[in-house]
């Protein structure tokens, strides 16, 4: 599986991307076919909220793309939101394609 890392206004250091790409990969549990994962951070300035950060993941698996965007006041919160997410969003798809191959049998 291939993790792929793109910060917009926001610096990352080494460590920061190894944390990323550690929690993205964890979720090959959940859907073990996963392709590729962009993620991408971005932090924005909005005038009601102030300073919030942009988390987006684009899971590539078979067959399907699923996309993934939360929003939090730290950009570790806003990932961890994605990825909470992205185990449920993969544990269903997971589910689906069962019933899928079982229904053919």
């Amino acid at each position: 599986m291939q993790v792929n890392i793109k910060a917009t206004n926001i610096k990352l250091d080494s460590e920061d991307k190894l944390l990323i790409q550690e929690k993205m990969q964890a979720l090959d549990k959940f859907f073990p076919g996963i392709q590729q994962i962009r993620f991408e951070i971005e932090e924005s300035i909005l005038k009601s909220a102030g300073q919030v950060f942009r988390a987006e993941a684009n899971i590539v698996i078979p067959k399907k793309l699923v996309r993934i965007e939360k929003q939090a006041n730290d950009w570790r919160k806003a990932m961890e939101k994605v990825k909470d997410h992205a185990k449920r969003v993969l544990s269903e798809e997971k589910k689906k394609m069962i019933d899928k191959q079982r229904k053919q049998k």
